[in-house]
Parts: structure tokens; C-alpha cells; sequence
């Protein structure tokens, strides 16, 4: 009885450890060669994010009030004057995002005080920036995001209404989450007026 005890407990013994390996082995084969996904597994797969995105989601962290001067190297006279106020926020389900200029302090009244409003959007696979300009035109730019992730420079592309007054060129660029500057420039006919802002988050 005793050696048919033993005979049986080795079978058993032996299985298991046939049934180890085989799982095992089955086991090493599903990580060598996965399953093919199904179409709609890949399609919930999310595609990464183009540069032109990317930049875009490093603007659109600048969302909120932002006040601080305006230095204008052409000038001099007006430096150093009332703070200017920005205004940034996210709008459209998350596809565009506003920005707005005024003197610090003044109402919105843009029948008496300057209102620049600016509109960023992800167009294709560009970064593109329409400037709605007190100057009654439209220009557009596109954005490329520096190799540090830290600045977002835009070039001139091509404007709608005249273009003997118009915004030519801007540059963001992130010190910190609560500090950022912007440079703007401003042609005037053929003659290149640059405005710094130096900006720091009030909200």
C-alpha cells in the first residue's frame, strides 16, 4: 500500500511540475510575441504630441494675470511708466487661448484705451499666433519652442488689412511659473519699434 502511496505522490509530483513548465513557458511566449492589438485597442492609444502641441501646452501654462513694466528701446519716454496688465486664458475646450493687453488700472474701454488681443492656436502642425492690433489689422505668425522648452518665438507670415503699422515679431519667454517676459515688435513703415515686458503673476 505503502509503495502505491509513493508511485502515486511521485505523479503527481511530476504533473504539477509538467504543468509548471508548460505555464511557464506559455507565460515567456506571451512577453517574446504579445498579441497583435485590435483595431480599437490602437486606436485608444493616444499619438504623442507634436512639437506645434507641445509649444502650444507651454503657452497655455501662462494662463492667468500677469502684471509689469514696458521698456521700449526706441523710447526712452515711454519706459518706466504705469505697468502693464496681461491677461491670458484658456478658451474653446482647451484649442485656443487669449491674451490681452491693457495699462494697468484702466477700464475696458477700448474707445479710449489701447486693448491688443492676441489668439494662439494649434493649426495643423503649426503653432500659429493672430494679433487683432489697435493698428485695425490682423497679422499672423507662426511659433517654434526653443530646445529648452523655456521660449516660444513666432515669425511673421502674412497679415490681413495695412501693413504700414503692424506687429511683426514676438518672443515668451518662462522664467518660473510665476515670471515670464514677453517681447514684442512693432513696425512702423520700415522702422522696427521693440516693447520688453517684464511680467509677474498676479493670479
Amino acid at each position: 500500500m505503502k509503495s502505491h502511496r509513493y508511485v502515486l505522490s511521485v505523479v503527481l509530483m511530476s504533473l504539477s511540475a509538467v504543468a509548471f513548465a508548460q505555464s511557464d513557458a506559455h507565460a515567456h511566449k506571451a512577453v517574446d510575441n504579445p498579441a497583435p492589438m485590435s483595431d480599437a485597442q490602437k486606436s485608444s492609444v493616444a499619438p504623442a504630441p507634436s512639437e506645434a502641441q507641445k509649444s502650444f501646452a507651454t503657452l497655455k501654462s501662462l494662463a492667468g494675470e500677469w502684471e509689469g513694466p514696458v521698456t521700449v528701446a526706441e523710447m526712452p519716454e515711454m519706459s518706466g511708466g504705469k505697468p502693464m496688465h496681461a491677461s491670458l486664458r484658456v478658451t474653446s475646450r482647451g484649442n485656443a487661448l487669449v491674451h490681452e493687453f491693457q495699462e494697468a488700472g484702466t477700464p475696458l474701454d477700448a474707445t479710449k484705451y489701447d486693448h491688443p488681443v492676441t489668439m494662439f492656436y494649434v493649426d495643423g502642425e503649426q503653432l500659429t499666433l493672430v494679433h487683432y492690433c489697435d493698428a485695425g489689422n490682423r497679422p499672423r505668425m507662426t511659433g517654434k519652442m526653443s530646445p529648452d522648452g523655456k521660449t516660444v518665438e513666432f515669425e511673421f507670415k502674412d497679415i490681413s488689412g495695412s501693413t504700414e503699422y503692424h506687429m511683426h515679431h514676438s518672443v515668451f519667454t518662462i522664467i518660473d511659473a510665476n515670471h515670464h517676459t514677453e517681447d514684442w515688435t512693432f513696425m512702423m513703415k520700415d522702422k522696427p519699434i521693440h516693447a520688453h515686458f517684464d511680467l509677474h503673476r498676479t493670479n
